[in-house]
């Protein structure tokens, strides 16, 4: 694509970094999601008109940050998303000498606050009996035991297909797609169990935990959008809390491993993780888990 002039409207900016080799480099969910929340960027009226046709030579951040503003009323973590999102586009167009100056590095974002939810190991077994209790929604108790058992990304769940599992060796050798690392995990044998039943009625396609009914003659994976309305459905028949969601299992199997006394190393040898701070936010502070660090001391009677 032609290189956008010094007066390009913003709209032009984000078509040319959707064409861009940086862009091209990013996993296919990443680039499905980066493209949303641009389009949604650069549509949000300012001032009376969209963000993306306003000149990139003329843009204000009084005028970006109402913007962000704006997408903070959906949700903090979603208005750092879009603004990330935004700054890429605009640095790689500052690396193609499109201009020099980057009004969005100098929008104030807000704090998002580390969620601490966690599963109980009752939750899940109540969230599966009903899951796998109707046909219907079976794949997405897949997703959800996978998630919680693995300790994996709901994203890579609802995506992940056949060739990654070995179930007569009861293996699954997983390429992350957003750290892009490689895991290979053992299987337990109820959730091995459960996968070869889901084989033999799906089986005959790529997908592990598809929709259970096929879209336009094909079974397709769910879209993210789709499988939190689903768990709240289902949270709501097993009489669950509603602050649960599925992204909370990933942290949930964290959690649980720290408790049972695993080292990091072995952590991220599941979580794909490359170093420690990486994992922290995964890392919730439990009685259990406290109670395991302080016994561990052997002088309980010290001081009696």
């Amino acid at each position: 694509m032609e290189r956008p002039k010094s007066n390009a409207k913003l709209s032009d900016i984000a078509k040319f970094y959707l064409a861009s080799e940086n862009y091209s480099r990013l996993k296919i969910g990443s680039q499905n999601d980066y493209a949303k929340h641009l389009a949604a960027a650069i549509a949000t009226t300012v001032e009376g008109k969209p963000l993306g046709s306003y000149r990139i030579d003329k843009l204000q951040v009084r005028v970006v940050t109402a913007a962000y503003h704006k997408w903070a009323k959906t949700g903090t973590r979603n208005a750092n998303y879009r603004k990330s999102v935004l700054s890429a586009a605009w640095r790689y167009a500052m690396s193609q000498d499109v201009m020099e100056n980057n009004p969005v590095a100098h929008v104030k974002i807000y704090s998002t606050k580390q969620r601490t939810v966690t599963w109980d190991r009752d939750y899940i077994r109540r969230f599966l009996t009903v899951a796998y209790g109707d046909m219907q929604y079976r794949s997405i108790g897949l997703i959800v035991q996978m998630a919680y058992d693995w300790g994996q990304r709901v994203g890579d769940m609802r995506l992940l297909t056949w060739e990654s599992l070995d179930l007569e060796h009861c293996r699954l050798d997983l390429n992350q797609s957003k750290r892009n690392a490689d895991v290979k995990l053992p299987i337990s044998p109820g959730l091995c169990k459960m996968l070869k039943n889901q084989k033999e009625d799906f089986g005959f396609q790529k997908y592990v935990a598809p929709r259970n009914k096929p879209r336009a003659g094909a079974f397709t994976p769910y879209n993210k959008d789709e499988i939190a309305p689903i768990i709240n459905k289902l949270l709501a028949k097993a009489d669950l809390p509603m602050e649960l969601t599925a992204m909370d299992l990933r942290r949930t199997a964290v959690t649980e491993m720290l408790e049972g006394g695993a080292d990091m190393a072995g952590i991220r040898q599941v979580t794909g993780h490359k170093n420690m701070q990486s994992v922290t936010p995964y890392m919730v502070n439990t009685l259990r888990g406290a109670t395991k660090a302080l016994t561990t001391r052997g002088n309980e009677d010290e001081h009696s």
